[in-house]
């Protein structure tokens, strides 16, 4: 047996060399936190209602308390150098998802009104709000979904509009007054303690103006609706968001309509390209479960890893796991270093991983058995929360012929 090579053992996140001591030991703080808070939590969230998920003495708390212990903030990671920066990205955003995939994503969505006033150079509002890490994105709306992330028209049909906003702006001398609704999708919407708005801008022209206002959510005016209830990403905080006259600073506008596409496609690209490393995560544990529970059960006398079929079920699983990953990092690691962030790129992350996630999923499940279909096993949950991951942050199928205009020459 001597001319065999020896059998290597990786690493949870595969094949995976170069880590610096600092990312390692970063990488080991997020796994410990995913393992014993995240996970834990997001399973006893899951079983709760949408009013008990968010209520005062919800677990839910914890989870940012014990983050904002971690030392990751989003001003932290952006004084990195850009490769330590797409590094520091991709370990972190992949063992949240590993912990929880909508708890993941409400870590995500709670950085990114920063992450705009980043795109939009506000260092003066950053600061002012420093204090208010607890944010969300106000974009989607009851009657235009997808509409909201193609103002570019780029998944549009020519000729084809989309519509009056159900959520506008006015500037009224040295304020900003919204009016309007943001929809049940607002993740974070029921908790946030800032949002950015993605909104209508009504300057009288009658012309379909936009763009984005940071709004403080105790602000007079603001309401919320009941937190929704889904199938999926249930630890997700998401409601509606109602604006009644509300009134704001003038200088929190973010990004008027000459900068409007820019703020957008920025943000979006930014969080396709999250999405991606998360959900990635997501697939390594349903991979995980599977690779654990083919060891222990026994059939025909032997563990089920015995039988050549569930070998090579599992080696697919773990080939689509680090197939996912490359495209994740590599895609993170071009917009933090490239001039500009490749929109395309991100979208293709977003949608290859959150179908590779619920595809994995599905594999863990049917390796189970009948036990996988039962609440008692976890990879149920991974199911119903990758299914969730297809069409937030853009339905695939939108998000594909948004990307598919933008490669090509039309």
């Amino acid at each position: 047996m001597s001319g065999y090579l020896p059998r290597v053992e990786l690493e949870p996140t595969g094949l995976e060399v170069g880590l610096s001591e600092m990312e390692r030991a970063v990488q080991n703080n997020v796994r410990r936190f995913a393992e014993k808070t995240l996970r834990p939590i997001g399973q006893q969230l899951d079983k709760l209602s949408p009013e008990q998920v968010i209520a005062a003495d919800s677990p839910l708390w914890r989870v940012f308390a014990e983050f904002s212990q971690l030392g990751l903030t989003l001003s932290d990671i952006f004084a990195l150098e850009p490769q330590e920066q797409a590094s520091m990205m991709s370990l972190v955003f992949e063992e949240l998802g590993w912990g929880d995939g909508g708890l993941a994503v409400s870590l995500g969505a709670a950085m990114l009104p920063s992450l705009v006033m980043h795109l939009m150079g506000r260092q003066d509002l950053l600061e002012r709000y420093a204090d208010r890490p607890l944010g969300c994105w106000g974009i989607t709306e009851p009657d235009h979904g997808s509409d909201m992330l193609d103002a570019s028209g780029h998944a549009r049909h020519p000729n084809v509009g989309v519509g009056r906003l159900s959520c506008y702006a006015r500037i009224e001398g040295d304020e900003i007054v919204v009016n309007g609704q943001k929809s049940a999708w607002v993740s974070n919407g029921p908790i946030a303690q800032v949002c950015a708005l993605f909104c209508g801008l009504d300057d009288g022209s009658g012309e379909d103006k936009r763009c984005v206002v940071l709004v403080p959510m105790d602000a007079q005016g603001v309401s919320r609706g009941q937190p929704l209830d889904k199938m999926g990403q249930r630890a997700l905080p998401q409601g509606e968001v109602y604006f009644d006259e509300v009134r704001i600073p003038r200088d929190h506008l973010l990004a008027g309509p000459e900068d409007y596409q820019r703020a957008e496609q920025g943000i979006l690209a930014e969080a396709n390209a999250l999405m991606g490393l998360i959900w990635t995560g997501v697939a390594r544990a349903a991979y995980e479960l599977a690779y654990d529970y083919a060891h222990e059960r026994k059939q025909g006398g032997v563990a089920i890893i015995q039988h050549q079929s569930v070998r090579a079920r599992l080696f697919h699983m773990f080939a689509r796991v680090e197939g996912a990953r490359a495209l994740a990092q590599r895609v993170i690691r071009y917009n933090c270093v490239a001039p500009a962030p490749a929109l395309q790129g991100s979208i293709a992350s977003k949608i290859t991983v959150t179908q590779t996630a619920f595809d994995v999923a599905s594999m863990a499940i049917q390796l189970h058995g009948g036990n996988g279909v039962t609440r008692e096993y976890p990879v149920e949950k991974l199911l119903r929360d990758a299914r969730s991951s297809m069409i937030e942050d853009g339905c695939n199928d939108m998000l594909a012929i948004k990307g598919g205009t933008l490669i090509s020459r039309v």
